[in-house]
């Protein structure tokens, strides 16, 4: 306990600008095209315009409010029916019904965006918050990766049990390990994950370990092993501790060491 890590963050963490860029460059042009409204004192007309013109650049609406999936959102209408957001892109009354009730029209009459290609980046920036978790996730794993390439240990990453007969143990559902390294006496099957907050999370995965390692060290020449860190653990010590009294190969960044002198 007293040598997990605070944080694996580095300043790269925060903001996958690729990703967002990508996100931003599918709906450049409608939101170019939509950029016809802002300051526009006829919104009516403005939106019939653009409709007679091009009716799919409505299409993108949804992310001005920071909704990416409108065609499984609903929400309530001002007559208190609940209609899929995307409905509102399907007339040119409906567009404009859509910017009033958001609020997006006095945005636009009001010049508070200058430019919607800037803002949806805005936008995409803050959405991109979400995906800090896995990005966490895939960090420890390039630190595992980078560690093994260090002491030349030869492994695989994202390994399917379906590979292996013997785990059939494990059930009907497949399950995908992180890393697998082979030895001349074992196959290694390796969950690697890190945790700087607390929350359910941890023990579900605690409790999820527990219960499978059992399982594929009752298999001849196979091994679980599970490298955790992050302070996040500290909030679920207890369920920490249970697995690491169940599961013989538990380790952390730092004494990782002892699993590569294992191996070699």
């Amino acid at each position: 306990m007293s040598q997990l890590q605070e944080t694996n963050q580095t300043l790269d963490f925060f903001c996958d600008f690729d990703k967002i860029s990508a996100n931003v460059a599918e709906v450049e042009m409608s939101l170019n095209t939509l950029n016809y409204l802002i300051g526009k004192e006829n919104l009516t007309q403005g939106v019939n315009e653009i409709w007679q013109r091009d009716s799919k650049v409505f299409e993108v609406l949804g992310i001005l409010i920071a909704v990416r999936d409108e065609g499984k959102k609903p929400v309530v209408d001002s007559k208190g029916n609940v209609v899929l957001l995307k409905s509102y892109f399907k007339s040119a009354n409906k567009v404009v019904e859509f910017l009033q009730e958001t609020g997006l029209a006095d945005i636009f009459f009001s010049r508070r965006i200058k430019n919607l290609v800037d803002y949806v980046f805005g936008i995409e920036t803050g959405l991109d918050t979400n995906a800090r978790k896995n990005r966490s996730g895939h960090i420890m794993e390039n630190a595992v990766a980078k560690i093994f390439q260090e002491n030349n240990i030869k492994f695989r990453q994202e390994v399917y049990s379906s590979e292996f007969p013997a785990l059939s143990v494990l059930g009907t559902d497949e399950k995908r390990f992180d890393f697998y390294i082979e030895t001349a006496t074992k196959k290694y099957l390796i969950e690697v994950n890190f945790y700087s907050g607390g929350g359910s999370k941890l023990n579900e995965v605690a409790r999820a370990y527990t219960e499978l390692a059992p399982k594929i060290n009752s298999l001849k020449g196979f091994e679980f092993v599970w490298i955790t860190d992050g302070i996040g653990w500290k909030s679920a010590r207890n369920k920490l501790e249970e697995a690491y009294n169940t599961i013989p190969s538990v380790y952390n960044l730092t004494n990782i060491s002892s699993f590569i002198d294992c191996i070699k």
